[in-house]
């Protein structure tokens, strides 16, 4: 083999060495499943609504640290750490808005509130979110908890148990995607809380302060079909097939290995990645990760 060609191979292999920064295998969720059946996991609709950008960026004191984690910066919030199942429904988009606005209620009221919101609300009776279990958008979930509020979990349970999908485990199997439920306006009574601003976030750096002064923000991204076999490392996609977009909870950020990421929850159950979490390059946009931020400041007064 002549020099040139022992030293193109090698470039050629620290390219694909360089190109992917995680590590893939099964997850139970995902064991056996087709790429249009996980599509049913996904459930950001296509097209974005009008958003009204937060405006001025926000201050802090210092500089923005290399790491940070919300879990860890608000110990006493600890449903921050939560990670739950959109079960058999696509659902993700309520997930994602209700998780995120949770935690920060408990920031805002200083873990006085730490409990978590109510996704069956938003799914099934937020007329202008979406189409439920056919998916919706993040930043009409945001306006409808400015608008009409939310009850917590435990008013208003969510309808599907977590479940293992196609595969056997502690869990019972998941099924066919189930239909969106009905509104029950019974439990609606509840004690109501409201987001009292709704904004997206422009910039890795907005993000990062936005995180780091409110909380936990919503983002979107789009799937690829390498994504599901996510386990550990620094998600950057090695596929070019699009399953559809997704959302989820970004909560921090880091560094490992050279590579910048952002520290998201997804809402798969702990089956699923490093624990129900992913990391996801930072900086450059990945799938879109910086472009679809949005969140809100809550109203912690009646």
């Amino acid at each position: 083999m002549s020099r040139l060609l022992v030293f193109a191979l090698a470039l050629f292999l620290a390219v694909v060495v360089d190109a992917k920064s995680w590590q893939s295998g099964v997850n139970a969720r995902f064991a056996n499943m087709t790429n249009e059946q996980i599509k049913t996991m996904l459930g950001v609709l296509p097209g974005k609504r009008p958003f009204v950008p937060r405006g001025a960026s926000l201050s802090i004191n210092g500089e923005i640290p290399a790491s940070f984690d919300a879990r860890t910066n608000w110990a006493k919030c600890s449903v921050i750490s939560q990670i739950r199942d959109q079960s058999a429904c696509g659902s993700c988009w309520a997930f994602s808005s209700t998780e995120s606005f949770s935690d920060r209620l408990c920031v805002a009221t200083n873990g006085a509130v730490n409990v978590p919101l109510s996704t069956e609300d938003v799914l099934s009776c937020c007329d202008s979110c979406g189409f439920g279990c056919n998916g919706g958008y993040p930043e009409a979930a945001w306006q409808y908890f400015q608008d009409s509020g939310m009850v917590t979990e435990a008013a208003y349970p969510y309808a599907f148990p977590s479940c293992e999908h196609h595969t056997t485990g502690s869990k019972p199997p998941c099924g066919e995607e189930q239909p969106t439920p009905a509104c029950d306006s019974s439990k609606l009574k509840g004690k109501r809380y409201y987001a009292k601003s709704v904004y997206s976030i422009g910039s890795v750096e907005d993000i990062q302060k936005e995180i780091m002064t409110n909380g936990p923000v919503t983002g979107a991204f789009t799937v690829y079909d390498d994504f599901p076999s996510y386990k550990s490392g620094v998600y950057e996609p090695t596929s070019t097939t699009e399953l559809g977009g997704h959302a989820i909870k970004i909560m921090g950020w880091g560094t490992e290995n050279g590579v910048d990421y952002w520290l998201v929850a997804n809402s798969w159950n702990t089956d699923w990645g490093n624990q129900g979490t992913f990391l996801i390059r930072r900086g450059q946009d990945t799938c879109g990760i910086e472009s679809n931020v949005v969140a809100g400041l809550i109203k912690t007064t009646a």
